[in-house]
């Protein structure tokens, strides 16, 4: 039996974009209580898809767009504000790659009006690297989660988990890759009050079924504390979102095609901070439903946005 709760009401809804595709990615409430969004748009800049930030006020009215890229396809999936008010972006660029159209990382530090102090590019040569989160640290620099098939067990055939932790400029103080010869990606990374990492994405290499959860904890240096994974035989299982709760454990979220009642449900995981298994819950109907981001809510439960394709 599926039971649907009865939601608040809508207080305001909004578009951006032009008059061909363009997408958002990441959002987070700002300082002045407004919106700070990132995505691409094909609607507007100098390519064919550019990196696309939206700063709204607090009723979702647009106070000024920005784009970043060059004549190639360039995108942006993570925001956050950072300590002096302007924002990181973190994503991918085929225009500033080496060599063009082989996407690399892609980080971009704005002001507080949008506008570019510096950007970077991280990877290899010829082989295809993405920034998929970005956190800002505690000691003002940057930690950057994403994929390589430039680096780790498999290169050039299959990405791996890709963490790069940076200084205040953006400047690369270490590198790690986390994963076996097959398919590996990290999607999320949050900084722990131990001030090591926490890594949640997918494996191919590692687990029983053939795309796995895949959470690593790292120390500050990065090297790895532990490793989990979730998921079923013959089945494709995915984490997107990763943070640390209160009580000092995390909240996952993601997708599964081995638990629920649907092809895929959302998929809920709580693990304490040592990565023990504390309960696992999905959420759908009989179809596809995904979670992609989880946070825990001021009455210490958990608010999950995603998509669903069974209601």
């Amino acid at each position: 039996t599926a039971v649907v709760a009865q939601g608040p009401d809508t207080l305001w809804t909004k578009t951006f974009g032009g008059t061909n595709y363009d997408i958002g990615y990441a959002v987070q409430q700002i300082t002045d209580s407004g919106y700070i969004i990132v995505g691409y748009t094909q609607s507007f800049g100098t390519g064919y898809s550019d990196v696309y930030l939206v700063k709204t006020n607090v009723g979702g009215d647009t106070t000024w767009t920005k784009t970043y890229g060059g004549i190639y396809d360039d995108y942006g999936y993570s925001v956050q504000e950072t300590f002096d008010g302007g924002y990181i972006i973190a994503g991918e660029t085929e225009s500033y790659s080496i060599p063009v159209q082989v996407p690399d990382v892609y980080l971009i530090k704005t002001d507080a009006d949008g506008d570019t102090e510096w950007t970077r590019t991280y990877g290899g040569v010829g082989y295809a690297d993405g920034g998929c989160s970005v956190q800002q640290t505690s000691d003002s620099g940057y930690i950057i989660v994403g994929y390589t098939k430039s680096f780790g067990p498999g290169i050039h055939y299959y990405p791996n988990a890709y963490l790069i932790k940076t200084n205040a400029s953006g400047d690369t103080m270490w590198t790690r890759t986390y994963g076996g010869d097959d398919s590996d990606i990290g999607r999320s990374v949050c900084q722990a009050t131990d001030n090591g990492y926490l890594i949640v994405g997918n494996s191919s290499s590692f687990g029983m079924g053939w795309i796995d959860v895949y959470i690593i904890k790292t120390d500050v240096d990065g090297d790895t504390e532990w490793t989990r994974v979730y998921g079923d035989y013959y089945a494709n299982d995915i984490g997107y979102s990763a943070q640390q709760c209160s009580d000092g454990g995390y909240i996952i979220t993601g997708g599964t095609e081995s638990y629920g009642a649907g092809i895929s449900d959302v998929y809920l995981i709580k693990i304490n901070e040592m990565g023990n298994t504390e309960w696992t819950v999905t959420y759908g109907g009989t179809r596809f439903d995904v979670g992609h981001s989880a946070w825990e809510t001021s009455d210490n439960g958990y608010i999950i946005v995603g998509y669903t394709k069974s209601f």
